[in-house]
């Protein structure tokens, strides 16, 4: 059986990666989304272990301190992480596990696990970024602006990245993070190749 893979998907908000990710794992039932944990409450209709792992925060602080984190990230006051040992059990099982995170806590994987595939998801120009982001029409135009300002920040990381994708339309962007996952599965080093003699 073959050992499951890491593959890290960022990308600016904005940019469609949810989107383009349900495309791709629509065709790849052996892909499994990494489940993240949160200090913060659960609310109304969510599962645990479903939309997240729910811990308290000395819990939580212990798992850093044990280094059982493979990234994590503190916003508005609660810590968000990718438990270690889920991706781990996942990995073992032949199940290669996509972790969509930014890019902070990707580059956090990328220095801890050297093995695993990056993919940067970035949109095919600045205009577009900016009407994808302001998409409904209702957002205040300074949080627009802070918003884009950030997008902006994140792009620059691309280069990090082992893949960039640019998600010009769905069904393509799909296809290229396909053709990535094909090309992986063919890698020397993750391929056994056993010869038998004729009979």
């Amino acid at each position: 059986m073959k050992q499951g893979r890491i593959i890290i998907v960022s990308g600016p908000s904005g940019v469609g990666k949810g989107t383009v990710l349900k495309e791709v794992m629509k065709n790849n039932p052996a892909l499994r989304f990494s489940v993240s944990a949160t200090t913060r409450k659960i609310r109304p209709g969510e599962i645990d272990g479903v939309h997240y792992y729910y811990i308290d925060k000395p819990r939580f602080e212990k798992m850093l301190e044990n280094h059982e984190m493979l990234e994590h990230a503190e916003y508005a006051g609660n810590y968000y992480g990718t438990p270690e040992k889920a991706v781990n059990d996942a990995l073992a099982q032949g199940i290669s596990v996509v972790l969509e995170i930014e890019v902070q806590g990707a580059l956090q994987v990328m220095l801890r696990r050297p093995d695993a595939i990056s993919i940067f998801i970035a949109p095919p120009s600045y205009n577009e970024l900016g009407r994808r982001l302001n998409g409904r029409g209702d957002t205040p135009p300074d949080v627009a602006a802070e918003r884009l300002h950030i997008a902006v920040q994140e792009c620059l990381n691309a280069p990090k990245y082992q893949y960039t994708i640019i998600n010009d339309t769905v069904s393509e962007a799909a296809a290229q993070i396909q053709a990535i996952l094909t090309a992986e599965a063919c890698r020397s080093e993750y391929t056994t190749i056993q010869l038998k003699e004729d009979e």
